[in-house]
């Protein structure tokens, strides 16, 4: 196949299929969160409700457009176009299957073999950052102004983990390329996923990752209880649509970034290996990586109706407090068992004494701060008496 017809298959794949998964993972999450709620959810349009984001789509396109007289009109319309370029940028270096190099055959990513494939993903999704601060700085409002400065805070401090807690699973791989981060683990069967040697990387990597997408318990730019709507209280219609569209899209690029580093990628044992050659070989890896990035969204979907918001100085205090600390001293363990040569069996021990240590850190912490409030309010009451 004539590599630019590839480039061109691939991104219409991409697209097309983004734009669907879209519509109705905002369907699905309506539903899993009437589900939660004990509601019954969209059921108006179409048998289940399955119309419903067709509905919407339409809304937004007929929907009045309403500019404020007050913004700055030209970063005002640049920003949503930026989120949404960033993160479909972000998407092309990310394999949506298998991908072998070999010339003919068709390679299920848009940039094959890029050898900086996991740099390029977090140097254009952090950009998506830029869309958020033009969007409250251009909408001249203080509500939209509070949520663009919390959001360049956040991101910042948390690209800090969610870089750092790759650097394991990178000296394990000896690559930045995904396909090969893919092969790697492909070529030690259910036991060389990565998840197994770096369960606190990869916790720590998808808890960045949500503060990344601003998804709750940590969607502090756009909390509808403070900040009204945050960075996108000013608009409406398509430009909010395409905000919107740019978040989901952030989501879906994270799920397939923890299945590809942590989960084996396309691998499963049996049916879909290294040497699979019968025929549908390459339609079940697609399947088996689709399966996992659905699981992984669905129980981000599922946390939005679990853990409640965290407060602004909470998130701040967790992520440098936190999970820094406890990267550094995973990337000092990865570090320790590769240059004395040790089994990576030992990485797993590891990650649970420090999550060990740390959780208890964590209560003796609690529970100081717990004994100084008693005492501060039975000095307060002995005052009055």
């Amino acid at each position: 196949m004539h590599p630019l017809l590839h480039i061109v298959l691939a991104i219409g794949v991409v697209l097309g299929s983004t734009m669907f998964a879209c519509a109705y993972l905002i369907w699905l999450e309506r539903k899993l969160a009437a589900w939660v709620q004990d509601r019954i959810g969209p059921n108006r349009v179409g048998p289940f409700g399955l119309l419903q984001p067709l509905a919407d789509g339409a809304k937004f396109l007929l929907k009045e457009d309403v500019v404020p007289s007050h913004v700055d009109k030209a970063l005002y319309f640049l920003a949503p176009s930026i989120s949404v370029f960033t993160t479909f940028i972000a998407f092309s270096a990310v394999p949506f299957g298998p991908s072998s190099g070999r010339p003919g055959e068709f390679q299920f990513v848009i940039a094959p073999q890029l050898d900086i494939g996991i740099l390029f993903v977090f140097a254009a999704g952090s950009l998506a950052v830029y869309g958020v601060i033009l969007g409250g700085w251009a909408s001249n409002n203080k509500y939209s102004m509070l949520g663009a400065l919390r959001s360049s805070a956040q991101i910042i401090s948390y690209e800090i983990p969610l870089g750092m807690s790759l650097i394991g699973v990178i000296l394990l791989t000896g690559s930045l390329n995904l396909e090969q981060v893919i092969s790697h683990q492909a070529s030690s069967g259910l036991l060389g996923w990565h998840f197994w040697y770096q369960p606190l990387a990869c916790l720590i990597f998808f808890m960045s990752a949500l503060a990344e997408s601003n998804r709750l318990p940590f969607d502090l730019p756009e909390c509808e209880q403070e900040l009204v709507g945050g960075y996108h209280t000013e608009y409406s219609a398509m430009k909010f649509a395409m905000f919107f569209l740019a978040e989901y899209t952030h989501v879906i690029t994270v799920s397939f970034l923890v299945a590809i580093l942590f989960f084996g990628g396309w691998h499963f044992p049996w049916i879909a290996v290294a040497g699979s050659a019968y025929t549908g070989a390459a339609f079940v890896k697609v399947l088996v990586l689709l399966v996992k990035v659905f699981a992984l969204i669905l129980f981000i979907m599922l946390i939005r109706w679990t853990i409640p918001r965290y407060r602004y100085d909470q998130l701040m205090s967790l992520v440098w407090r936190g999970l820094i600390p406890l990267t550094l001293l995973n990337l000092v363990c990865v570090i320790f068992v590769k240059q004395f040569e040790l089994p990576d069996a030992w990485l797993l021990l590891a990650s649970v004494v420090l999550f060990g240590g740390a959780t208890v850190v964590s209560a003796q912490a609690a529970k100081r701060r717990v004994s100084a409030r008693v005492r501060r309010s039975a000095s307060a009451g002995q005052a009055v008496g």
